[in-house]
């Protein structure tokens, strides 16, 4: 009886070990998520998302391998996102290209605003930056997966207009869905994101339906 308490109380010591230690990880990348956001991704140090998380310089260093390290988190934060995988199951689902239509304008504009200031570090830091441009291309390759399983579908269903192949709604899609057209409505014009989610939607229609 003694040792089976012992070792409940040793099981407990774990469990809290483990969970400060995700605590002091969420931390850190929470820290470092705000800080790209704010200064962009070259300007933070790592002294400023240690002050932040409340940890010291080399705990960031120990547990998220600095900020090469937090930006691959963060990349694998937006791109493998649960709810992007769950709506690539939901895709085949759909009967009605409108519907479908619908449901990826709306996952989009929820990606945008959940997601979106990692999009926009990365986007930045690509062009000089060989973690951020080898993790752009994974972001990349998983969203274009994911908007060919949409064009897939809409060829599938026989909605592509006359003269639109799989291929051509995949960069029709891309186009309207990629990473320029809620950040050209919303950050340089200044739309409201259900505003740029419906315009987005509807020309897309016009143009592939």
């Amino acid at each position: 009886m003694n040792e089976n308490s012992g070792d409940g109380r040793h099981d407990r010591k774990v469990s809290r070990r483990e969970e400060y230690a995700e605590a002091t990880r969420r931390a850190i990348v929470d820290s470092a998520r705000l800080l790209f956001g704010q200064k962009g991704y070259f300007a933070t140090k790592v002294d400023e998302i240690a002050a932040t998380a409340r940890v010291s310089p080399a705990t960031v260093y120990t547990v998220t391998g600095g900020k090469q390290g937090l930006l691959r988190t963060l990349i694998d934060v937006w791109s493998a996102a649960p709810e992007a995988a769950v709506a690539r199951d939901r895709i085949d689902q759909f009967d009605d290209p409108a519907d479908l239509l619908q449901f990826l304008a709306t996952l989009t504009r929820e990606m945008r605003e959940d997601y979106g200031d990692i999009m926009r570090v990365v986007l930045a830091a690509a062009p000089h930056d060989p973690t951020a441009a080898d993790g752009l291309a994974t972001g990349t390759a998983r969203y274009r997966g994911f908007l060919a399983a949409v064009a897939e579908r809409l060829a599938h269903l026989g909605a592509l207009r006359e003269g639109v192949d799989t291929d051509e709604a995949l960069d029709i899609l891309w186009f309207y869905f990629g990473y320029a057209g809620f950040f050209t409505f919303v950050d340089d014009n200044g739309w409201t994101y259900p505003r740029a989610e419906q315009w987005l939607r509807n020309a897309a229609s016009r143009a592939l339906l």
